[in-house]
């Protein structure tokens, strides 16, 4: 996809916006069928503007810059692990490792965007090493979200409640050293933990609104291969295919996700 950038608002004789521009299809959707490294430069080219100063906080094996050129953009990447395979491929930037998401060494309001792209399955958050997940169809995720080692929580928060404790903790220390009007991009997935159902997206917006962040973009991105499981007996849950990339901005709305419904007294309950 060639991207393009088009401003559809100037000015008529008398000062007034009005709108002008031309008719195209060549635009940036909201559903994707592929990779994330296609995706993400994307969300860059949307949201962030050039030469700006971004901190990817999980940098992992850097997917996401594949297809990015680095040149327009100034990259402070770090992780709490990496693999050695990570930094022969990157050997032309600087990667901090032992960097936690959740304390970041960054001045406050000193950032234009972080990029967040944590394990997203409970199954990695556990403190016994032989119990984390990412065996059998799920080596894949291990190998690129995982360092197979046990996770320390600030919280202690157990299954879902700890991936949600890591993304409200880093939601926290990164709206600390955003800017102002700085972008968040968060890399997630719902999941079904101890059989009920947890919409891991809605609970970080719902989170991220309450720190003062504005939810201004959602992306879809779908897998290319068709998921499988070694052995089932009965489904109950449609199976994940697709996760999301949230877009936020360190900035108050007026406009809210988070709605509470007042139930009017008149109204006969059963």
């Amino acid at each position: 996809m060639q991207i393009k950038l088009f401003n559809n608002q100037n000015k008529n004789d008398n000062g007034k916006r009005k709108q002008s521009g031309v008719a195209t299809s060549d635009l940036i959707l909201s559903a994707h069928i592929g990779d994330n490294d296609v995706l993400f430069p994307q969300i860059l080219h949307l949201h962030v503007p050039l030469n700006a100063k971004i901190a990817d906080i999980t940098f992992g094996k850097g997917v996401f810059w594949n297809k990015v050129n680095l040149d327009n953009y100034t990259l402070l990447a770090s992780d709490l692990y990496l693999k050695p395979a990570t930094r022969e491929k990157f050997q032309h930037i600087e990667i901090k490792e032992g960097i936690d998401a959740r304390s970041l060494p960054y001045e406050d309001d000193s950032l234009d965007c972080v990029v967040f792209d944590p394990p997203y399955m409970e199954g990695f958050y556990r403190k016994n090493s032989g119990q984390v997940a990412g065996s059998g169809t799920h080596t894949s995720f291990r190998s690129a979200y995982s360092s197979g080692k046990g996770t320390e929580k600030t919280k202690g928060g157990k299954y879902h409640e700890a991936v949600i404790e890591m993304y409200e903790q880093t939601g926290i220390e990164s709206y600390r050293v955003l800017k102002k009007g700085g972008i968040m991009i968060v890399k997630c997935q719902d999941e079904v933990s101890a059989n009920k159902q947890r919409f891991t997206h809605v609970e970080i917006i719902s989170s991220y609104e309450s720190l003062g962040f504005y939810s201004k973009d959602l992306f879809v991105l779908m897998r290319s291969n068709k998921p499988g499981v070694s052995r089932i007996l009965k489904q109950v849950h449609a199976r994940k295919n697709h996760s999301y990339f949230l877009v936020f901005v360190k900035m108050k709305s007026k406009i809210s996700n988070v709605r509470t419904i007042v139930q009017d007294a008149t109204v006969p309950k059963e």
